[in-house]
């Protein structure tokens, strides 16, 4: 099983990433409504893939994205970045702290799992 953490402060995003996801078979799920929230369930377990929002309303994605590769048993952890930021500077500045995908929202399913199916298979050759 792979484990995936999905982390955004809205819950309805929360359930259809995971939604879109689901055929991608043996991921086990984890939610987080927030960066302190993801965090702490960074620190305590380990995952194979983060899908993190970059708004949310205590520690942003950036931070987040910038924690994870700060810690040496995370440093590899593959990350999307799912945000309704479309601008440059956004998808820029989340690739330099070190995110491996962004994506905007609205994003079609086929894409999100073609994105996650690449980074999980890449971490697994």
């Amino acid at each position: 099983m792979a484990e995936v953490l999905v982390v955004d402060d809205s819950k309805v995003m929360r359930d259809m990433v995971v939604a879109c996801l689901r055929p991608y078979p043996g991921l086990n799920f984890t939610h987080a409504s927030s960066g302190l929230e993801a965090i702490e369930r960074l620190s305590l377990s380990p995952y194979d893939l983060l899908v993190l929002d970059l708004n949310m309303p205590d520690i942003g994605g950036i931070e987040v994205v910038e924690f994870v590769r700060g810690q040496d048993k995370l440093r590899t952890l593959p990350i999307i970045i799912v945000t309704t930021r479309g601008d440059e500077a956004s998808r820029a500045r989340a690739l330099e702290a070190g995110a491996n995908r962004f994506m905007t929202k609205p994003f079609t399913p086929d894409a999100i799992l073609a994105e996650a199916r690449g980074l999980l298979e890449e971490t697994r050759a």
